[in-house]
């Protein structure tokens, strides 16, 4: 069993063991005082920073109960996964991976996030003691044997939209009346791109995989599937009693924090790092094949050109044999075509394979700037070039009259 945020980190253990100490201390005189001038039944927003694995990179959140007559001092987190889940890589594949929800009691819980060096912090919610009791009952039952699994989706379902649904529950639609008419600050793409652009592999494999349908403009409700701005937001909702307004969070707290840097708040241009490894790889090629057996740039040039092929065919299966909404209306396929697997078996007609990669290639370009509006600008100066160099290849080649000359 895996959670999505939380795996054990054994050279942290005395780091963790010190944070634990001091977060408990803390926590006891803070839950000491809200009690006496709050009811018994306590709800809080805890929301975790990110961390080092891939799949941490988004933060995490959960909801915190503390309520005596249920005896709960738990924390119900919808981050769940498991590898050894029946036709786990199956369901991946095919865009319908089950995550489940599960309760944990908070000191568990804490510590394992501590020892991870992850940023703890809680927001406790300024609801009322039937407000309280609702949502308790309502987390009880969907961490329920029965009821725990979801249909899992990046942008729409996921661990954070979740647990906005469930305080939008309790509110009895406040925080989605609040939100929605609100337009979001980025997108579900700036989003992403912001918080994987420290890793180069991630950051690359998400920009080739995701199409047009995260481009999209979205709203403040939608903008909170990342868990820090699900926190931004709650802290930005006022409650009307009586005709006196108060703000939903009555405290804001760091209980742990993280010696991790904090993430961009804005996606960063990246597509020249990606444009210079693409020269460095097509410069590498080309002095190796200098010394490498006679018709090596010939074979390193169709190769190249298949696997791009393949790559598309991958893409459309993505696209059109899967429920992977985001991967849907992808214009990278017009850098990874399916047709350059024939494209570069086409022998005496190199001329034309150069013209047709050619014209995909300035096509890739101007749809940057044309409906659908989708940024790859990335994926174009990292996989662009290489294209363009494999085909500029085999037509130097086949023009060369002598047998087995490297171009």
């Amino acid at each position: 069993m895996f959670c999505l945020c939380n795996h054990d980190k054994p050279g942290r253990s005395l780091i963790g063991r010190a944070g634990i100490f001091l977060l408990l201390l803390f926590a006891s005189s803070l839950f000491a005082e809200s009690s006496i001038e709050n009811q018994d039944a306590e709800a809080w927003l805890v929301t975790y920073g990110p961390g080092e694995i891939y799949w941490q990179r988004f933060g995490h959140n959960a909801i915190w109960i503390r309520d005596r007559e249920l005896r709960l001092d738990h924390v119900f987190n919808f981050g769940f996964f498991d590898f050894e889940q029946e036709n786990f890589f199956l369901r991946f594949l095919q865009g319908r991976m089950l995550y489940f929800s599960a309760a944990r009691p908070a000191r568990e819980e804490f510590a394992g996030y501590i020892d991870e060096n992850r940023s703890i912090r809680a927001q406790r919610l300024d609801l009322s003691a039937d407000q309280v009791d609702r949502l308790s009952r309502f987390l009880l039952h969907e961490v329920r044997p029965e009821n725990r699994e979801y249909l899992y989706d990046y942008y729409r379902n996921n661990c954070s939209t979740r647990v906005r649904d469930a305080l939008d529950f309790a509110l009895d639609g406040l925080l989605k009346a609040q939100t929605l008419p609100i337009p979001a600050r980025q997108n579900w793409r700036d989003h992403t791109r912001r918080l994987t652009v420290d890793d180069f592999w991630l950051y690359l494999g998400l920009e080739t995989g995701l199409g047009a349908t995260v481009d999209q403009d979205i709203n403040r409700w939608d903008e909170m599937f990342i868990p820090a701005e699900l926190a931004e937001s709650v802290g930005t909702v006022s409650i009307s009693d009586a005709g006196r307004v108060r703000p939903l969070v009555l405290e804001d707290v760091l209980l742990y924090e993280s010696s991790f840097q904090s993430p961009a708040a804005f996606p960063v241009s990246s597509w020249l790092r990606y444009l210079l490894f693409s020269l460095a790889v097509i410069m590498a090629t080309w002095l190796l094949c200098r010394v490498a057996p006679a018709g090596a740039i010939r074979a390193v040039s169709r190769t190249w050109l298949v696997m791009a092929g393949v790559f598309g065919c991958i893409l459309l299966f993505f696209w059109f044999g899967t429920d992977h909404l985001v991967a849907r209306v992808n214009l990278n396929l017009l850098v990874f075509n399916p047709l350059y697997i024939f494209i570069a078996f086409w022998k005496g007609q190199e001329k034309i394979q150069f013209s047709i990669i050619s014209g995909f290639a300035v096509l890739a370009l101007l749809m940057t700037m044309l409906p659908p509006g989708q940024y790859n600008l990335d994926v174009i100066a990292a996989f662009l070039p290489l294209n363009l160099a494999a085909a500029w290849s085999l037509v130097r080649a086949a023009g060369d009259p002598r047998p087995g000359v490297i171009a």
